[in-house]
């Protein structure tokens, strides 16, 4: 099996890269179970989601854009009533936001996962995640989270180095474009013609 020694040396320089005073996290080893990529289903006709384990939820709405698909249902978890998501296929990236009641919030977590996100059918999505997640408020440097399990996965051979380097630079892209739009993930978003609208 390819060596791991690029992919950290990679992850190593994204961490440099967003943290230029010295990284508050490195892509040491952890004790992370490999799993598969995750992939979820998203069927707008009937409005419900299918999640990576085959669980159905309800979803209460759909709204499709030309650059992406937005959806909003309960949250799974309290505090949080609502959490809205949208799956963006040109940036790869899927943005999620949660929410103790039905207002938007004032300085907003963005919850950024890498992965592959594309219409399927004419209603139909499909969402497959990434490993790395990037969390985003508006004027605070962004913060990677998920390196270990990417290389866990890659050691038990569901991502080969290939797939594993394209993902490190995708998220790596959107660090940057973060960073370089303010640290503002809606003023990268529309620097690329993508307006994203919320509750």
């Amino acid at each position: 099996m390819t060596s791991l020694h690029p992919l950290r040396n990679a992850a190593r320089n994204l961490l440099s890269s967003v943290h230029p005073h010295g990284p508050s996290q490195h892509p040491t080893a952890v004790a992370v179970a490999a799993r598969k990529p995750p992939t979820e289903y998203f069927d707008v006709a009937d409005c419900t989601k299918t999640d990576a384990r085959g669980f159905v939820h309800a979803v209460e709405s759909y709204h499709a854009e030309p650059w992406g698909l937005y959806l909003v249902r309960a949250a799974d978890a309290p505090p949080n009533r609502y959490t809205e998501t949208w799956l963006l296929p040109a940036p790869a990236v899927r943005i999620t936001m949660s929410h103790a009641n039905n207002a938007h919030d004032r300085d907003p977590i963005y919850h950024v996962h890498v992965g592959e996100y594309a219409r399927i059918e004419p209603k139909r999505w499909r969402a497959t995640h990434h490993y790395l997640d990037i969390v985003s408020r508006n004027g605070h440097t962004p913060e990677l989270h998920g390196l270990e399990d990417l290389f866990a996965a890659h050691d038990a051979g569901y991502v080969d180095a290939t797939a594993a380097q394209h993902i490190i630079e995708r998220a790596n892209t959107v660090v940057s474009g973060i960073v370089e739009h303010d640290r503002h993930v809606e003023r990268w978003l529309g620097s690329q013609g993508i307006t994203l609208t919320w509750l």
